[in-house]
């Protein structure tokens, strides 16, 4: 079940990339055109990571590797301005990566298998070169995990579940050798976690450097459509978000508990493709106020003592139809079992409604991840509107 839950609240994000990706590629079959012929822009890009797992906290108490190797293959695809937003945000690459990571200590660790959405937007741009960062999120494969029974290994106490967060951030200096080839080098972080469905939950970090090389079919760079187009109004909008997420107890193999989040905030929009926002949040934790209850603590008053409040700040970058959200908060209240007092969130909205005009100008699906620094608390998946 939990494997479900986990897999169910990192759809509503990899939906948005693929739907991105999948229109763009019915767009481009049907607008083909001696400029931009079909599979214009469509390459592969193939990398070999090499890096090394770092301890993040005291819990970690696993075994360093001496050195973890990888695999990364993404098929990417440059956008050239067919949609406005694309110019907007200054024709960014979407992707889907797949990741084979061998952390160096199979006993323990074992092994990696990722697939992941993702977008390189370009920073710095010239004739030869260029500098991007990329950004995606999927799920990752394990191959060992926390185990009590046989095969046992206990060591392992940064994984509880084979099915797994996967998260890549990559940057990239890049060399167009030509218009079929491009070669690049940079450094990329990993992180893979099940935010809490299942303990223990401490994740796997690494740190690397990567070099690959890129082939396109047709060509790396199709010819970019650009328009004069009238820069979207700042609007402010009020916004709520109704989440819900499940975490593990605090044993291994212990039952999943709900948790209820709402987020309420005021959001302006800027430069056409992003959106500050302001607000507050709250949540319910039934997994504190079971084990308040079972502790027989604050009788009486558990409730009070199992729930969180903060403010919170956080810029979203529009990409058409998906949003991809940061944001940290500070707590104004916290349960019983408390954490440090400054939160992060990352994650990403769908949008079924856009509407300059109208009572309700957004409608979208939402999924987030919660941590505390380089610990995840939770994924929560959701529904959010704005007018």
């Amino acid at each position: 079940m939990s494997v479900l839950r986990f897999k169910y609240f990192l759809l509503p994000l990899i939906s948005g990339v693929l739907s991105i990706i999948g229109s763009e590629l019915t767009c481009r079959a049907q607008t083909n055109t001696p400029a931009n012929p079909s599979w214009s822009g469509f390459g592969i890009e193939s990398s070999f990571i090499a890096g090394k797992v770092y301890k993040h906290e005291a819990k970690f108490t696993l075994p360093i590797p001496a050195l973890t190797t990888g695999l990364d293959v993404n098929l990417t695809l440059h956008t050239y301005g067919k949609r406005e937003w694309e110019q907007r945000c200054n024709y960014p690459t979407m992707g889907l990566g797949f990741t084979y990571i061998n952390y160096g200590l199979d006993a323990v660790y074992g092994r990696c298998l990722g697939i992941y959405p993702n977008i390189s937007i370009p920073l710095i741009s010239s004739k030869n070169l260029e500098w991007t960062f990329r950004i995606g999120d999927g799920i990752g494969y394990v191959t060992k995990t926390f185990r009590r029974v046989a095969p046992a290994d206990t060591i392992n106490v940064a994984i509880g579940s084979n099915i797994n967060d996967f998260a890549m951030l990559m940057t990239d200096l890049r060399c167009h050798i030509n218009k079929r080839w491009d070669a690049e080098i940079g450094a990329n972080v990993t992180h893979i976690s099940n935010a809490s469905f299942s303990k223990p939950n401490l994740g796997i970090n690494m740190i690397g450097t990567h070099i690959g090389l890129s082939y396109y079919p047709v060509n790396s760079r199709p010819v970019r459509i650009v328009r004069e187009y009238r820069p979207l109004k700042n609007r402010i909008l009020l916004q709520a978000r109704l989440s819900m997420a499940y975490v593990s107890s605090y044993t291994n193999g212990g039952p999943l508990y709900p948790v209820y989040l709402s987020s309420f905030y005021a959001s302006r929009r800027w430069h056409s493709r992003y959106k500050g926002f302001i607000g507050i949040d709250y949540a319910y934790y039934q997994n504190i106020y079971s084990w308040l209850r079972n502790n027989e603590l604050y009788h009486g008053s558990e409730q009070q003592h199992s729930y969180k409040s903060a403010v919170f700040a956080g810029n979203e970058f529009l990409l058409g139809r998906l949003g991809i959200s940061l944001q940290l908060g500070c707590y104004l209240h916290q349960a019983a079992i408390r954490t440090s007092s400054v939160y992060e969130k990352i994650g990403g909205q769908y949008y079924l409604v856009q509407r300059e005009k109208g009572p309700i100008k957004e409608l979208f699906l939402s999924a987030y991840v919660k941590t505390h620094e380089t610990v995840a608390e939770l994924g929560e998946v959701g529904i959010g509107f704005g007018f």
